[in-house]
């Protein structure tokens, strides 16, 4: 391998070093300057490939993880694709318990990846043997030789952002960060970098985004569950039903919740106006910096860092198709669809 001539051994090498881009045209009208973490760049194309690697590695080193071990997880579908991913390369089984609520695209991925896929109802409660934290459990207890990676409670899902994602940060922008937006779900890739930007400067602002229907924000104010919270929503891989203890809610300065119509329709704007193709989740992180501009959250002179975390082809059948936006009433009379695509007969 010789990464000075960009020849590397396998995929797993290209995890990390993902690049920090300035948004221009999304946020001029909001005070301060904003980068983008952009996760897709990573072979997997999310942030999850950082944990996978770094978990499998881990129990590889405690000599829990043998050859032709299986790996098994509970997944939106960013984690199970980049443990699958790792899996290859590394000669594991790989079973993965899926939310019915990850797109179609996503299960297809995994498919292709070659992981056995448990696709779960994701409307259930999180003790529900139907749920995807059961069924993983489940098949973690009958199959031997199987590992559980269980992302939600795991200490090295924050480490592996701790000693990547955090210090990329902080030296892409030379130490000069005022602000740090990111979604929330298992909670690793916020609690991760916030531990170490926190350490580096205390005064840097961590916020967190959730979801409406999700327990994060209120649970964060109050340290109380409140299951009154909780009610279906739409985007992936963003809050809980759950308390995950991968989130430090002590480095979280605040939360913001955010729609599911407008985190969608700023996932497209993303696209549309900056030319990154981004996941649903990265709409929600956008649409969180919008509702605090217009608080008057930041000044000129703040440079504020938003993590986008996957690829917008994970969401073909989602928010970037006009059919499914629909269904889900969110083009109206404010926002129309206009078609792009004229066939010549």
């Amino acid at each position: 391998m010789d990464k000075s001539q960009n020849v590397f051994d396998n995929v797993l090498q290209l995890i990390g070093s993902t690049p920090l881009i300035k948004l221009n045209r999304i946020t001029a009208d909001i005070e301060g300057e904003f980068y983008a973490k952009v996760e897709a760049f990573n072979p997997g194309h999310s942030s999850k490939d950082r944990i996978a690697l770094h978990i499998i590695e881990e129990a590889e080193r405690q000599g829990i993880l043998s050859p032709g071990d299986t790996i098994i997880e509970t997944t939106s579908g960013n984690t199970g694709f980049s443990l699958a991913m790792v899996s290859i390369i590394k000669g594991y089984e790989c079973i993965l318990a899926v939310s019915s609520k990850s797109s179609a695209d996503k299960i297809d991925m995994l498919k292709s990846m070659g992981a056995k896929v448990y696709v779960c109802p994701a409307h259930v409660s999180a003790d529900d043997p139907r749920s995807y934290y059961q069924v993983a459990k489940r098949l973690h207890e009958e199959i031997k030789g199987s590992i559980y990676i269980n992302q939600y409670f795991n200490q090295l899902n924050i480490d592996a952002h701790y000693n990547s994602t955090g210090p990329e940060i902080w030296q892409q922008t030379n130490g000069e960060i005022t602000h740090l937006v990111a979604c929330s779900g298992t909670g690793g890739t916020i609690s991760g970098i916030a531990k170490y930007l926190k350490e580096q400067n205390p005064d840097i602002k961590i916020i967190g985004v959730d979801a409406y229907g999700s327990v994060l924000k209120k649970y964060h104010e109050t340290r109380e569950f409140d299951d009154k919270e909780i009610y279906p929503y739409r985007i992936e891989g963003l809050g809980k039903n759950l308390i995950p203890t991968a989130t430090d809610f002590d480095a979280i300065d605040k939360f913001v919740k955010v729609t599911d119509e407008e985190s969608a329709h700023c996932a497209r704007e993303i696209s549309n106006t900056e030319g990154m193709f981004v996941g649903y989740t990265s709409g929600a992180a956008m649409q969180a910096i919008k509702q605090l501009g217009a608080e008057g959250e930041f000044k000129a002179s703040d440079k504020v860092v938003v993590v986008f975390p996957d690829h917008g082809s994970r969401y073909m059948s989602k928010v970037y198709s006009d059919k499914w936006m629909e269904e889900q009433g969110f083009f109206d009379s404010k926002t129309e669809v206009q078609s792009t695509i004229e066939y010549i007969k």
